[in-house]
């Protein structure tokens, strides 16, 4: 009974930073391409930090609830609903293609950093009586999922498949007749992803985008004091 009572406390605990990071990267999205000359999120909506309108039942809450139990707490996943980009709305179509795609993982960035900086000022729980101590000790483990999940989360969207984020900023980038093609494998995409997390390759290719993310991460809080 207290393993699953631990189970739910952990759980609770995790998924709110997991529905805070798919909230900021499907609006990251969405107001990126408003600002570049494309309204369909606003006009349907989902131009909003209120995760209500990007929850998505099975992908938001079904799978991570999954994940969590049956790998005891060590990995949580989860998803959002896609903000919807007319990308024939952009005014500089490629270019801005390349924005949109990357806010998402940008806003992952920052939220890995805020995630960082309040760590840096919670009091330490050591030196406080018991009744702050069981306030701190979730908040504390909060923001330590929020690190880990929004850098999965950015790397994970900037494996270059379409239509991830960074298939999308691939396409972008080359040649048009390239891209055209790279495109075309966007209905694939997530079955090229599956096959590749079955064989193991995955990892050769999201490991090195999350030790890049922490450098970038690294560097910026220099000015800090550091991790």
């Amino acid at each position: 009974m207290d393993n699953i009572l631990e189970t739910i406390r952990n759980l609770t605990t995790a998924i709110i930073p997991i529905i805070i990071a798919i909230t900021f990267h499907e609006a990251a999205h969405g107001y990126a391409a408003y600002k570049l000359g494309d309204s369909t999120a606003k006009d349907m909506g989902r131009l909003t930090l209120n995760p209500a309108p990007h929850i998505d039942p099975f992908n938001t809450i079904f799978i991570p609830i999954i994940m969590f139990v049956l790998s005891n707490g060590s990995f949580i996943f989860g998803a959002a609903k896609p903000v919807p980009v007319n990308f024939n709305n952009l005014r500089h179509i490629r270019r801005d293609s390349v924005i949109v795609a990357a806010a998402g993982p940008f806003s992952n960035i920052v939220l890995v950093i805020i995630s960082i900086l309040l760590l840096k000022v919670i009091p330490n729980t050591d030196d406080m009586n018991n009744m702050y101590t069981k306030v701190l000790i979730p908040v504390i483990k909060m923001m330590y999922y929020s690190i880990y999940f929004n850098i999965f989360l950015a790397a994970f969207n900037l494996l270059p498949i379409p239509p991830l984020d960074g298939g999308r900023i691939v396409t972008s980038l080359l040649p048009f007749r390239y891209g055209y093609q790279f495109g075309k494998l966007e209905p694939y995409g997530f079955i090229i992803i599956l096959g590749l997390w079955a064989l193991g390759i995955i990892n050769y290719v999201i490991v090195p985008i999350q030790y890049l993310i922490r450098l970038i991460i690294k560097i910026f809080m220099i000015p800090f004091g550091g991790i």
